[in-house]
């Protein structure tokens, strides 16, 4: 066994990888960092297939053994990829696919696997140098390598590979792709932090990444294989402009079609054309003519923006399209809200539930509950297409959670606001940034469905093309703006600062400068978003809608929890039947009732009362006999609480035998006049003699 082994030193973090141990059929790495590891393959084909575009494939599984769990459910073993997996193998993706030769078509797998997680160090971020990693040493013409690096910003110190814990108390989380000289991927966000902080962050991650590119250098010299030759397919640069001359005059009339299908069918139309034109004397040379016509398209787009900075559908640079927005369309739904921006429209709804209606999921570090959720479809209808529904795909899932990491920072408290919250963001039109309509439509019907967010969020995507010194920053992008330029980044956030960020560069040599700029022009765009937003909804709803369900939450001590729930769960089982409420308790004591009906959550709020209230010197209350004894009574007054009144206090005269008097099961009015240290309590019924019934408290139910 011939194992290879480089380690590097990125803040307090020690990172190593390791080949030649595991997996050798395949080109493999072991990424480690205390003791999580993941284990890293990237295989490509021998020969090429006849597709347009690189058929690169990229996996990542924890599985349950890594963290020394078995899988939950029936089966008891890994089933398809969980959102956290999928949002993974897109982070690996995105930084990597970019830096394949243009023309290259063999098959590519890469697959991360988990082989152990210390619930310290999280694997997927690993598993992004990993990728790099694994690729730098294989045979294929990949222009790496990459480093993946997590940054948080704990207590005002920006920290590279956060721990978990530090994570959950970052105010700023960031995971970033770092290549030899320039930023090309980021996921992450903050608790409204400011541009300049985020930017801070961004070029701590670049500076910090450079040990890990580093490390990949020394491992590629000791265990890298001769890369494989690869030749493009040859230009023919004369047919090439040929083809473009044929359709130049007229592509450039149909780019000044403002509108997003008749453009499009116009140029189709003319790509048609152009085909059939030079199929009929070049029958061999369809994937030249298509080429040809794509970048055609890329020069009249890039060139009008970039020298006149006239926009496809004739926009400025930093213009916004017009915006629509209607708050609660629909009234059965509990939140609701229709938000369209040019071509893009997203309609967004907001559901409120009980704790019982929280997703459980079954992860590496254990059972996990959560609260809020957003899901994002994007149906074929949306651009007006026909395609079968498959249920969600990894574009969905990606930015279903952009939009819900961008929101969640403005949650309310639990205790605040015990509800579980989720917003269901349908796209119903699209040209451009669904997810960031997703935002300001998912924001508004949080609002309408009353629920107290610390702040408003909107979002915008914006788009960066360069050529030569000339840079354009566009706001707003269209679909086709996403495709020809080099760079788009959304930014979500609310007056006060960021909360969520996604970028993907396709250049090198952006400078701070630049992306300050840029963010800057995103923040101008987005306090114009969030002014029109607020004119159709100022504010939160001071109640939630009449068809949600009504919580309520109740403080008992700790050790009173027991009792609430009785041996074996019999007590609330019993109060929830009793009342029709569902009731649940954590274990700081912190009681949920909830219940569309109101009497159904005062009758269990005055069980719990009763269960957990205590006896105080000088009450009274309305008890029942459970014995009786040759000196006197045993009363409960409170659920599972008695006290004895001695025969002396049972009336204002000389009592010869207590069953005179009373006797089991009857109900009495007794005062308490006395609790000894032990917890005894003596009560006296003669001295409630006379109280008035509002003063006597009935704490049994």
């Amino acid at each position: 066994m011939n194992k290879i082994t480089e380690t590097c030193q990125v803040g307090e973090a020690r990172i190593s990888i390791e080949t030649g141990r595991m997996a050798k059929q395949s080109n493999s790495v072991i990424v480690s960092l205390g003791d999580t590891a993941v284990l890293v393959t990237a295989g490509t084909s021998s020969e090429p297939k006849n597709l347009p575009f690189l058929p690169m494939t990229v996996e990542y599984r924890e599985n349950a053994f890594a963290g020394g769990k078995i899988p939950g459910g029936y089966f008891k073993r890994e089933g398809r990829p969980t959102e956290a997996e999928i949002l993974t193998c897109r982070v690996i993706d995105r930084p990597v696919r970019p830096l394949f030769p243009k023309g290259y078509r063999f098959d590519t797998q890469i697959i991360g696997h988990v082989l152990s997680h210390d619930k310290v160090n999280e694997p997927d971020v690993l598993s992004i140098t990993g990728a790099s990693a694994a690729l730098t040493i294989s045979d294929a013409p990949w222009a790496g390598p990459i480093a993946g690096i997590r940054v948080a910003r704990v207590g005002g110190k920006l920290i590279a590979f956060p721990t978990w814990e530090q994570t959950l108390a970052a105010d700023i989380s960031l995971v970033v792709g770092v290549s030899r000289d320039a930023i090309v991927m980021v996921e992450g966000g903050g608790n409204q932090v400011l541009e300049s902080d985020m930017l801070d962050a961004l070029m701590f991650a670049q500076e910090s990444a450079k040990p890990l590119i580093e490390l990949q250098d020394r491992l590629r010299e000791r265990a890298g294989k001769p890369k494989r030759a690869f030749v493009p397919p040859a230009v023919d640069e004369a047919f090439l402009a040929e083809v473009m001359g044929s359709a130049d005059a007229r592509m450039r009339a149909a780019f000044a079609i403002k509108g997003k299908h008749e453009r499009r069918d116009t140029i189709a139309a003319i790509e048609k054309e152009t085909r059939e034109k030079f199929l009929a004397t070049h029958p061999t040379r369809l994937e030249e003519i298509d080429s040809a016509l794509a970048k055609l398209e890329k020069k009249i787009v890039r060139k009008n923006v970039i020298e006149s900075g006239v926009r496809i559908d004739g926009r400025g640079t930093a213009d916004i399209r017009p915006l629509h927005i209607e708050i609660h369309p629909y009234e059965r739904p509990h939140g609701s809200s229709l938000f369209q921006r040019g071509e893009t429209q997203a309609y967004a709804t907001c559901t409120l539930g009980t704790e019982y209606d929280a997703q459980r999921l079954d992860t590496l570090r254990g059972d996990v509950k959560r609260t809020f959720m957003l899901h994002y479809n994007f149906p074929p209808y949306s651009t007006g297409e026909v395609k079968p529904l498959r249920g969600s795909s990894r574009r969905e899932i990606g930015h279903g959670a952009l939009a819900e990491r961008a929101l969640r920072w403005v949650m309310p408290d639990a205790k605040e606001f015990p509800y579980v919250v989720r917003i269901v963001s349908d796209t119903m039109e699209s040209n451009g940034s669904s997810s960031m309509a997703s935002v300001c439509g998912g924001c508004l019907a949080m609002m309408d469905a009353g629920v107290p967010i610390k702040a408003p969020v909107a979002g915008i995507a914006m788009g960066l093309m360069q050529e030569g010194g000339k840079i354009a920053v566009l706001t707003d992008i269209l679909g086709d703006e996403d495709h020809l330029g080099d760079m788009d980044f959304k930014v979500t956030g609310t007056k006060a600062g960021i909360t969520a960020l996604q970028m993907d560069i396709k250049v090198e040599g952006l400078t701070r400068q630049i992306l300050e700029d840029a963010l800057e022009q995103a923040r101008i765009a987005r306090l114009d978003i969030l002014g029109q937003m607020l004119e159709k909804l100022p504010a939160a709803r001071s109640d939630i809608s009449r068809y949600a369900p009504r919580i309520v939450t109740v403080q008992v001590k700790v050790d009173r929890i027991r009792d609430i729930i009785g041996p074996g769960g019999k007590m609330i089982r019993a109060i929830v039947e009793q009342t029709g409420a569902q009731i649940n308790i954590d274990d700081h004591g912190l009681v949920t009732i909830a219940s569309d009906n109101p009497e159904s959550i005062e009758k269990a709020k005055r069980i719990i009362a009763g269960i957990t209230a205590e006896a105080e010197i000088g009450a009274c209350y309305h008890g029942v006999v459970t014995r009786t004894t040759d000196f006197g009574a045993f009363v409960e007054i409170l659920p599972g609480t008695d006290g004895l009144v001695h025969i002396s206090e049972l009336e204002n005269r000389r009592v010869q035998a207590v069953t005179d008097v009373i006797k089991e099961g009857d109900e009495v009015v007794v005062k308490v006049l006395n609790i000894d240290p032990t917890g005894k309590i003596r009560l006296s019924r003669k001295a409630a003699f006379g109280v008035d019934p509002s003063e006597v408290l009935n704490m049994r139910g």
